[in-house]
């Protein structure tokens, strides 16, 4: 996911999709815990998506005041 493709998403369906992404870290989470995760390398792919959703929330935040 790149942030240009998030610069173009509303609030609504950022909120939605930082929802989806931390669902999925936590599952993520619960597979290392458990040993089922293969590839770990799906954690810091998901941790640095969440990162991107929540830069471009505050970037919208902060051009609305």
């Amino acid at each position: 996911m790149k942030a240009s493709e998030l610069l173009g998403k509303d609030t609504a369906a950022l909120n939605k999709e930082l929802t989806d992404l931390l669902k999925a870290q936590f599952s993520l989470r619960m597979q290392i815990a458990t040993q089922q995760l293969n590839n770990t390398s799906q954690l810091k792919k998901v941790r640095r998506d969440i990162a991107r959703v929540k830069t471009v929330l505050n970037q919208q935040k902060g051009a609305t005041k």
